[in-house]
Parts: C-alpha cells; sequence; structure tokens
C-alpha cells in the first residue's frame, strides 16, 4: 500500500499504473497481455527509480453470435503482446529504433498486408471511395443463424481478368492506399497481436511464421517458364500476368485472393486457448456450445471478423472492397481459408481429399464447356489455397531442422502443459516420438507431395518435400532423446517458475 501511495504521483488520468512486483505476479500466471512497460522509469519517493508497468485498456468487447456473455474472451489491448524468446525469457527483446519483437512483427506485417492493399487499390484504377453504401451487406455476413463453418463452400468463384485488364495493370505504377488507412492497418494488427496469448506454440510468432510462409509460397507461384511468379514487393514487374493467370488457376490474378489468404494467416488463431477443439467440447465451453466442431477456428474469424467491421476500420474495408460482390468474396475466402487450418477433424479431413481428387482428375479438357472449364478452374484454385494454408500452418517441419526443433519443442511444451493442468487426458510424451513420425509418414510429407502434384509452385515444393523426408529421418534418429529433455527443460522451469513466485508472494506479504 505505501508503494502503491507513492507510485500515485507518476501515474496519469483513466490509466492503471502497477509495480514491478504485480507486473511478476501478473506474468507468472500467464497474463503478461494485460501489461504494457513504461518506456522511462518512474521516481517514487523512498524507492528510488523503478520500473513500473501500465495495464491495458480495454478496447470494445467482441459480441458472439449467442446472446451468452463473452467472459472468456480476452481484452483487445492498445500494443500488441511481447512474445518471449523460446527458453521463456520474460524480459522483452529490445529490437530497432526500442521495438520490441511484437512490434517489429506488427511493422513487418503492416508492410506485408499494405502492399497487397495497394495492389487491390491499383486493379480498381485507384478508386477508393466510401463504402456506407454497403453497411447493410457488411451487418448481414455471418447472420442468420449460421456458424462459419457453415459458410464453408467447395468451390469459391474467383474474380476474372481479361487480357486487357491484365496488361494495363503491368503498367500501372503501384498507388498510395493513404494514411489514414495504413494507419488503421497498424492498429488493426497490433490489436490482433495482443488477442494472441502467450502460449508456447499458438502465439503470434506463430501467426507470423505461417504468414511469411504463405507469402513465400505466394512468391513462388510459377509460369510456364518457371520464372518467379510474384517478385518480393511488386508482383507485376517482372513477370507476364497474362501467360500467369492460366497457370495458377487465377489465383495471381486477383490480388484480392492473395491479400484474403495472407490476412487470413495472420488471424487464424486468434485468442487461441492452448489445447485442442476436442477439449474445448469436452469441457463444454461455452465457445464448443456455439460452434460444436471446429472450435478455435470459428473462433478466430468471428473475432477477427467482427473487429474489421467496426466503425473504426472503415477506410481498411474501402482498400479491401469497393462492392458487395468483392465483399462476399472476400468473407468466403476467409471462412475457406481459416477453416482448412483444421486438420484434425476426420470429416473434413475426407471432404478435402475427394475434393482433390476430383479437382486434379484426369479430364479430356477439349471436351469441357467453358462453365465446367471455369468451374474446374476455381475448384482448383480453392483446393491449392487451402492446401497452402495448412502447409504454411505446419511449416516448420519443412523447412530447417533447427527450425522444425525449435517448434516442436514450443508445441510439445504447450501440451505438456495442458495435461499437468488437467486439461488433456493422457501424457503427451508417452507418445510424442511416435506420434510425429506418424504426422511425417500420414500428414506433412503427403501434403508436400500435393504441392509438387499441383503444378503452381515451382521450386518450393521440391524444397517442401526434401526437407520434411530430411527432418523426419533426422526426428527418427534423435527424436527419443529430444523428448526426454523437452521434458526435463519443462520440469526445471516449472520449479524456478514457482520457486520464484513463492519468493514474491512472501516480499508482498512483508
Amino acid at each position: 500500500m505505501n508503494t502503491a501511495a507513492r507510485m500515485e504521483s507518476s501515474g496519469k488520468k483513466s490509466r492503471i499504473q502497477i509495480s514491478q512486483a504485480t507486473a511478476d505476479l501478473l506474468t507468472e500466471g500467464g497474463l503478461e497481455g494485460w501489461i504494457i512497460p513504461r518506456t522511462v522509469k518512474v521516481f517514487v519517493k523512498g524507492k528510488g527509480e523503478m520500473q513500473t508497468y501500465w495495464v491495458r485498456k480495454s478496447s470494445k468487447s467482441i459480441k458472439p453470435k449467442s446472446s451468452e456473455s463473452r467472459s472468456e474472451m480476452a481484452s483487445l489491448g492498445e500494443e500488441a503482446e511481447t512474445e518471449g524468446s523460446s527458453e521463456g525469457t520474460e524480459e522483452e527483446e529490445e529490437g530497432i529504433e526500442g521495438m520490441n519483437k511484437t512490434e517489429r512483427l506488427v511493422e513487418w506485417h503492416v508492410e506485408v498486408l499494405a502492399s497487397l492493399l495497394e495492389q487491390i487499390v491499383s486493379s480498381r484504377g485507384g478508386v477508393v471511395n466510401q463504402i456506407q453504401a454497403l453497411s447493410n451487406a457488411e451487418k448481414k455476413i455471418g447472420m442468420g443463424g449460421r456458424t462459419v463453418l457453415e459458410e464453408f463452400i467447395p468451390v469459391i468463384p474467383l474474380k476474372r481478368f481479361d487480357t486487357e485488364e491484365l496488361e494495363r495493370r503491368q503498367r500501372t505504377t503501384t498507388v498510395d492506399i493513404g494514411e489514414e488507412a495504413k494507419s488503421q492497418l497498424r492498429d488493426y494488427i497490433s490489436t490482433i497481436a495482443g488477442m494472441y496469448p502467450t502460449n508456447p506454440f499458438h502465439n503470434f510468432e506463430h501467426a507470423s511464421h505461417v504468414t511469411a510462409s504463405v507469402k513465400k509460397l505466394l512468391a513462388r507461384i510459377v509460369n510456364i517458364d518457371d520464372r518467379n511468379g510474384l517478385a518480393a514487393n511488386n508482383p507485376t514487374s517482372s513477370v507476364n500476368l497474362v501467360e500467369l493467370a492460366g497457370h495458377s488457376y487465377g489465383i495471381t490474378s486477383d490480388p484480392l485472393t492473395q491479400f484474403t489468404v495472407v490476412f487470413s494467416a495472420l488471424i487464424h488463431d486468434v485468442d487461441h486457448p492452448g489445447v485442442p477443439n476436442t477439449q474445448l467440447v469436452k469441457e463444454k465451453s461455452r465457445w464448443a456450445q456455439i460452434y460444436k466442431k471446429s472450435v478455435a477456428e470459428q473462433k478466430s474469424v468471428d473475432i477477427a471478423w467482427d473487429m474489421l467491421m467496426s466503425d473504426e476500420y472503415a477506410a481498411l474495408r474501402a482498400c479491401i472492397y469497393q462492392t458487395e460482390d468483392d465483399l462476399r468474396r472476400f468473407r468466403q475466402l476467409v471462412v475457406n481459408t481459416v477453416m482448412a487450418t483444421d486438420i484434425v477433424d476426420k470429416e473434413l479431413q475426407a471432404l478435402r481429399k475427394t475434393r482433390w481428387e476430383t479437382a486434379f482428375a484426369s479430364i479430356d479438357s477439349a471436351a469441357e464447356s467453358l462453365k465446367d472449364r471455369v468451374e474446374s478452374e476455381d475448384r482448383k484454385a480453392t483446393i491449392v489455397i487451402e492446401h497452402l494454408i495448412q502447409a504454411s500452418d505446419v511449416s516448420h517441419t519443412m523447412q530447417h531442422w533447427h527450425i522444425y526443433k525449435k517448434w516442436n519443442e514450443r508445441f510439445f511444451m504447450e501440451c505438456y502443459s495442458a495435461y499437468k493442468n488437467g486439461r488433456a487426458d493422457c501424457d503427451p510424451s508417452t507418445n510424442w516420438y511416435k506420434g510425429e513420425i506418424g504426422f511425417f509418414d500420414f500428414y506433412v510429407i503427403p501434403l508436400a507431395r500435393k504441392l509438387q502434384n499441383c503444378g503452381v509452385f515451382g521450386v518450393s515444393s521440391h524444397e517442401y518435400l526434401n526437407y520434411a523426408t530430411a527432418n523426419r529421418d533426422e526426428w527418427v534418429r534423435e527424436g527419443e532423446a529430444l523428448v526426454q529433455q523437452y521434458v526435463s527443460v519443462f520440469n526445471e522451469s516449472n520449479a524456478h517458475r514457482s520457486a520464484r513466485l513463492d519468493h514474491r508472494i512472501a516480499k508482498l506479504r512483508e
């Protein structure tokens, strides 16, 4: 009480300031997302200079489609959470111009998505009008009692551009989306980042890793000459869009499609609970009662979409779409892309397998009608997009061994922590070694082969398959010892955490 009273002189109106000791307790309890460190230390009489923290302001609540209260919702923050290193450090990582790791990742997302927005606006001839006329259409999206999963459709009709339009766009310089839209984009991404819990695996850094993989795969879509399909910052600068559009099932000719896939990677695990959907259903959580299946994925879509539809992001939405058709296509692409990240549900797995076989079956294209050819191309594009996000979601398994090992350890720590906290029936350490081999054999390697067989990703598909095979072999050799190491690290970290918590509680009671 004495410290709190003396800190009051350095406070600010409508802000809650807390001490280092209180911040440590929140951090130990997994609530570090609630606090923001002050950039300068404050002087407290009798204490000297102290590092203090602000408690985050809650920006607004996201209401579910159900009338039930969403008390489970995490507060929306002013800034992004800080993600610690894999060693579990509680200190922020300071980088360029004093930005921590999360802030740097936010800026990277802003750069990537702003570039794609510029391409969308450029494809419309630079037109960005206000979209009040679409307000009723926006309000109807996701309404009518349907869940996100019920909005899923097997074939998304993509927008088609004629040759003249593609040639015109190739000659057009990129436009600027404006400071207002870019500021709203930054605020939106920062808020999304703050809504990712500090799970060991399903956190904002994971979302960023998935986004980077999506960007890479989109950039590797190739044309008939095996040239780079998308340049790093300007996809129209080094390729012929007219040629490319016909060999990527239309994905590369529509910047809205590309933007949406990247956007979906950003939001796909928002507010992830750190346990699988089966556990949420078993616990009869409020979210599970609303969605029944694909709980985490549907919740992520609803949270991110409801927030995007708020008035404060009107300029951002005006860059994304100008017509109701584009709005609905944007929504459908978000739904299909995020729902594709549920790789556990057996019914969805069987549906995807059947759709893949249908899309890439050998058909005499000369005998197809124009309508059939268009639908066939749209089906292939829809399937390719879903497999692109699936590969990106587990891209650590198809990258260098040290990257795979880092993320594998994080996922183990998340699952093992859930088990220790009574939120899993089985000890994951008993089957982790064999389970990973099965994951490679029955999911990762077949997925990498599909990337290769669909014929649009060029050299990346070979790289992904080669890395997946090499990582499987390395895991067979080292996996058992690594699992033992994971358990030891967890137990040691948990013991230290408990000791620090006991010490800090004792100090507060003095």
